[in-house]
Formats: structure tokens, sequence, C-alpha cells
């Protein structure tokens, strides 16, 4: 992911939610609808859901330091599963309880065109903080759909601003529906399912998140297309002859830890192994560019050794396999 993509994406959506979330907060205020109330606090929530991305983004930047030698590209992640943990607690849990008490103790809502105006306003700024964020997901989106987008990005700003958004949306088209009926039957009671039906929207959302970026935070291997484009890179025929085993590991969204075994005839000298492992590094480099770290171990390779099975030592994790596809 492009870090000018998904920043663009990241203030378009945070403008319209501080937008949004002061003109709930001014509905709720004239209205009484519990449903104003729990949009208004998933509005300010997802508002500050964006700072929190916009400033692991700006730590993420960080050079590396003797006590963090890889960098902070993890930083990103982090604040990515902070995210989550903010729109489960303050916005998911608290919209299942303000819908709970509603529903409990209904009361009718008054000055009905704040609400319903209000809502309208909503939905079309979120509809275009919305549409910024397919329109900057789509180039990396490719022909993968979005719930493989969603998955397989080593990223997590853009498929976190998209589910967030069409939570918003999903979420106002809801609360629209529970202030009407609510309106037209006379009942309290369904703006207070409306909150309720926002409240458990917001807490599924935040576990798909919470669960994408834990997968991110644990780390990550590269693409299958990059671990191809890696292992092509790395033999060349002559000096090198095959990948014997290899690590992928992300870093960070835009960078990338190879490290791999490689056979080398058992007849080089120091200086052609070195050669060609400084090569092998370079083409690694220009077949998959966010490969900034790289460590190449030379070895000889042996029928007979392969032949016996991969030996669990032999990297972290037991034996090399490909990432699989998502």
């Amino acid at each position: 992911m492009s870090a000018s993509g998904g920043t663009k994406a990241i203030v378009a959506a945070l403008g319209a939610n501080l937008a949004i979330a002061a003109s709930k907060f001014v509905a709720f205020a004239f209205s009484g609808s519990s449903s104003m109330l729990a949009e208004g606090v998933h509005s300010l929530a997802d508002s500050g859901n964006q700072a929190l991305l916009l400033v692991g983004g700006k730590k993420a930047q960080r050079d590396a330091t003797p006590q963090h030698p890889f960098g902070y590209g993890r930083e990103r992640y982090i604040y990515a599963f902070l995210v989550s943990i903010v729109l489960f607690s303050v916005g998911g849990m608290f919209a299942i309880y303000e819908g709970y008490e509603k529903i409990k103790h209904p009361h009718q809502i008054e000055h009905w065109y704040w609400p319903v105006g209000v809502l309208v306003f909503a939905i079309i700024a979120e509809g275009f903080s919305f549409r910024t964020a397919i329109k900057e997901s789509n180039p990396l989106r490719g022909e993968h759909s979005w719930t493989e987008f969603v998955r397989r990005a080593k990223a997590p700003e853009l498929p976190v601003v998209l589910l967030e958004d069409l939570g918003a949306l999903v979420g106002l088209i809801l609360a629209l529906g529970g202030v009407g009926l609510a309106l037209l039957t006379d009942d309290g009671v369904w703006d207070g399912i409306g909150t309720l039906c926002i409240g458990i929207l917001l807490v599924l959302i935040a576990l798909v998140l919470a669960a994408e970026t834990k997968s991110l935070l644990l780390g990550e291997a590269a693409t299958v297309e990059d671990v191809r484009k890696i292992e092509a890179a790395v033999v060349d025929g002559d000096t090198v002859t095959r990948v014997i085993h290899m690590r992928t590991l992300h870093l960070g969204p835009e960078e990338l830890l190879v490290a791999a075994k490689i056979a080398v005839q058992h007849d080089d000298t120091a200086t052609q192994v070195a050669t060609a492992i400084n090569a092998a590094e370079a083409r690694i480099r220009t077949a998959v560019p966010i490969a900034r770290v790289i460590y190449l171990e030379p070895d000889i390779y042996s029928e007979d050794e392969a032949a016996k099975g991969s030996d669990p030592e032999a990297a972290p994790g037991g034996p090399a396999q490909h990432p699989t596809e998502h």
C-alpha cells in the first residue's frame, strides 16, 4: 500500500466523521433519540481511530535504532489493533448498552426532523469517505475480491477505513430505520432496537479487524507471488543452483525480511560465493523492492540429506512452507 494513498483515505474519513459526530450530537440534544447518541459516539470513536492510524503511520517512519534494529514498521499494525479495540469497546459496547436501556425505557422522539436530516447528511458524508477509500484501494486490490483484499493486505490502513466506512453506512441505515419506525408507530422501542443493531454490527466489524491485525502483528510471510519472484531471482543457474529453504517476514507493510539457505557449487571459492550472494541480493531487491533486509547463507545441496526430509531445527517454525493463498 502506498503511504500517500492510505493517508488520503484516512484524512477524508477523519474530516467526514468529525462533521458527522457534531451533527449527530446536536440531533440527539434536540430529539432525545438513542440512535443519534449511539451514532454520535460511533462517529467520535471513528474519528479517534483515524487519528490513531495517522499517529501510527508517523511513528512507523522512524529510523532503526540499536535497540530496534529492524525499525518501527510494525507500529502501524499496533495502532490498527488499537483501532479494533476502540471500535469494540467505545463504539460497539456503548451502542449495545444504550440500545438495551432504550428498549427497557422507551420514550418518544421529539423534533423528528433533526435526526432524519442529520442521518441523510451523514449518509452523504460517509458515502464520500467510502468512495475515497474504494478509489484508493482499487489499484492495490487488482483482480482480488474485496474480502481477499482485506485479508491479504499487509498495510492495515485502507482495510480499516473501508470496514469502518462500510459499518458506518450500514449503521446509518439501521439508525434511519429505527427512527423511522419509531415515528411511524409512535413507539420508542424501535429506536432502541436500531441502536442495538448498530452495536452488534460494530462489534462484528471490530472482531474482524482484530483478527486481521493480530495476524499482521504475529508476523506474516510475503505473498505467494513475491515468494516466487524471490526464489526465481536468487537462482542464477551458475553459482547459486537452488534455494534449500527460505523464510520471509513482513517487518512492516512496506519492508520485507528474507532469510534463505542457498545451494552453491562445492568447488567455488569464497570470493565467487560472496560475489554470487551480492548479485542475488541485488536481483531480489529488483524483483521485490520491499525486500530490504536480506540474509543468504551458502551451503552445499545434498540429495541424500534432502531425501531425509526437512530439518525441523533448520529455521524457526519447522519445515519451510509456502504461504497459503487467502
